[in-house]
C-alpha cells in the first residue's frame, strides 16, 4: 500500500513539474503570442491549489501508514524481552499501540481497528499408560487492539481452542479490558484482565509464539487445564509508576473471586457466588542501571466458596528475579498458596516454583526448566493435584519473526504413578 501511496505522490509531484514548466513556456510566448488572458490564468492557479491539497492529503496518509508499519513489524518478534501489558506497568507492548485513522477529506481523528492472529500446531507422545501420540490443533487467538483517543483504548484476546477430552472446540473471551491512562502514573483497566501476580503471567498471555517452551509453567497454567491460580480476574486492575529514578511500579487490583466447582467456570464472568471480592497488591522493581533485570512481590487474597465445604480464605505470595534481553533468558519465580477452613483451626500450605534459562545462537534457542509444586492431600481445593516436579529440555528455532518450530522433551515425577516420559513438538505462528 505504502508502495502505491508513493507512486500517487509522485504522480502529483510530476503534475507540480509539469505547472511550473507551463511558467516559461508562457513568458517565452510572450515574445511570440499575445499574452494568455486572465481565464486561462485562473484556470491554472486553480490547478496548482488542488494538486496541493492533494499533496498535502497524500503526506499525512502515508506518515500514518508508515507508523503502522512500524508498530507491526515490532510486535512482540520472538526472541525479544516480552513486554507486559497493562498489569505490568509502565511499558505499553508495541502490538497494542494503534495511531489514529485519518479519514480521506476530513480533518478529524478516530478508533482505529487493529488485530493480530495467532495459532500453534503440535505432535505429542508420552509413556504413560494408556496415553495415545496425537496431533493437536493449539489455540487459535485473535488479539484485538483499538485506541479510541490519547488516553483511552480497548483491548481483546479471543481464544478459540478444542477440548482434548471432546475435541469439541469450544469460544472464550480470556481478556477484554477498557484502559484509561493519562499519564504514566496510572493505568486503570476494567473488564477481565491476567491477573497481576508474577512476572509470567503478565509477560505472556495466550500466544505460545511468544513463549520460548511449547507452554506454560505449571505453576501458571490456566485454570481450565487444572492451574492452582486464579489468573484471570473480572473487575478493576491499577498499575503505574511509584518512581522513575528507581524504576518502582505498583500493581492494585480488585474482581471477583474464583469458582472451584467442577461443573462451572472458574472465572466468575458475571456473577460471584459469594459477596467477598479478591484484592491483590503487587510491587515491581526494573532497576534503570541493570537494563533487563526485574523483580517483584505480590500478596493476593480470596474467599472461595466450594460446593458442599465450609468457606477457605486463601492468601497468596508470589515473588519473582527475572533477567532477560534479546539473547539471554533466566526466569525464576516462587509462590506459596495458604488457605485456611472457615470454624476450623485447620490451614494448609502450597509451595511451588519453577527456574527457566535459555541463550540464543542465532535462530536456534535451546532452554531447560525445572518447576516443582507439592499440594498436600489434606488441601481443601486442590488436594487431586498432588507433588508434580521435573525437568523440560528443548530447542527453539525460529523460522521468521512469525513463525517458530520447538522440540520438547521432559520427565514428570509424582507421588504414587511412576515418572512420565513426554516428548512434543510445536508449530506456533502470528498472521
Amino acid at each position: 500500500m505504502l508502495n502505491r501511496l508513493r507512486f500517487h505522490r509522485a504522480m502529483v509531484l510530476a503534475g507540480w513539474l509539469g505547472a511550473a514548466l507551463l511558467l516559461p513556456h508562457g513568458l517565452f510566448a510572450q515574445q511570440q503570442d499575445p499574452p494568455p488572458d486572465a481565464a486561462t490564468i485562473r484556470a491554472i492557479l486553480e490547478r496548482m491549489k488542488d494538486l496541493e491539497s492533494q499533496v498535502t492529503t497524500l503526506k499525512a496518509r502515508v506518515q500514518v501508514l508508515e507508523k503502522t508499519e512500524k508498530a507491526e513489524s515490532a510486535a512482540q518478534q520472538p526472541g525479544q524481552m516480552p513486554v507486559a501489558d497493562a498489569t505490568m506497568p509502565p511499558e505499553p507492548a508495541p502490538q497494542e499501540a494503534a495511531p489514529a485513522m485519518i479519514h480521506p477529506g476530513e480533518g478529524t481523528t478516530g478508533p482505529q481497528l487493529h488485530l493480530r492472529g495467532y495459532g500453534d500446531i503440535g505432535w505429542n507422545t508420552s509413556d504413560q499408560k494408556g496415553a495415545t501420540n496425537s496431533f493437536a490443533l493449539g489455540q487459535f487467538t485473535l488479539f484485538i487492539n483499538s485506541n479510541l483517543s490519547s488516553h483511552t483504548r480497548v483491548l481483546a484476546e479471543t481464544v478459540i481452542e478444542a477440548d482434548p477430552a471432546t475435541n469439541i472446540f469450544d469460544i472464550e473471551i480470556e481478556r477484554l479490558e477498557f484502559l484509561y491512562t493519562p499519564n504514566d502514573r496510572l493505568t486503570l483497566a476494567v473488564g477481565r484482565y491476567h491477573t497481576g501476580m508474577g512476572y509470567y503471567n503478565t509477560a505472556y498471555h495466550h500466544s505460545s509464539l511468544m513463549q520460548t517452551t511449547l507452554g506454560r509453567p505449571f505453576l501458571f497454567d490456566f485454570e481450565d487445564k487444572g492451574g492452582i491460580l486464579p489468573v484471570h480476574s473480572v473487575g478493576v486492575s491499577a498499575t503505574g509508576t511509584l518512581s522513575r529514578a528507581l524504576g518502582l511500579n505498583y500493581v492494585a487490583e480488585i474482581g471477583n473471586g474464583r469458582d472451584t466447582r467442577t461443573d462451572v467456570s472458574p472465572v466468575q464472568n458475571v456473577t460471584d457466588n459469594n459477596n467477598s471480592k479478591n484484592f491483590n497488591l503487587g510491587l515491581i522493581e526494573r532497576p534503570g542501571r541493570w537494563p533487563g533485570f526485574q523483580f517483584g512481590f505480590s500478596a493476593f487474597h480470596d474467599h472461595v466458596t466450594p460446593a458442599g465445604k465450609p468457606n477457605v480464605g486463601e492468601n497468596i505470595f508470589v515473588a519473582h528475579a527475572v533477567y532477560q534481553n534479546s539473547r539471554f533468558e533466566f526466569l525464576n519465580e516462587a509462590a506459596v498458596l495458604h488457605h485456611s477452613v472457615d470454624g476450623t483451626n485447620f490451614s494448609s500450605n502450597i509451595p511451588a516454583f519453577y527456574s527457566q534459562i535459555s541463550r540464543r545462537w542465532g535462530n536456534y534457542r535451546p532452554y531447560l526448566r525445572y518447576e516443582y509444586m507439592n499440594v498436600p492431600g489434606s488441601d481443601p481445593l486442590f488436594a487431586s493435584v498432588g507433588l508434580r516436579h521435573g525437568p523440560k529440555t528443548g530447542l527453539r528455532y525460529d523460522i521468521n519473526e512469525f513463525a517458530a518450530l520447538k522440540f520438547e522433551y521432559g520427565r514428570l515425577w509424582q507421588r504414587a504413578p511412576a515418572p512420565v516420559n513426554t516428548f512434543g513438538t510445536q508449530l506456533s505462528f502470528a498472521f
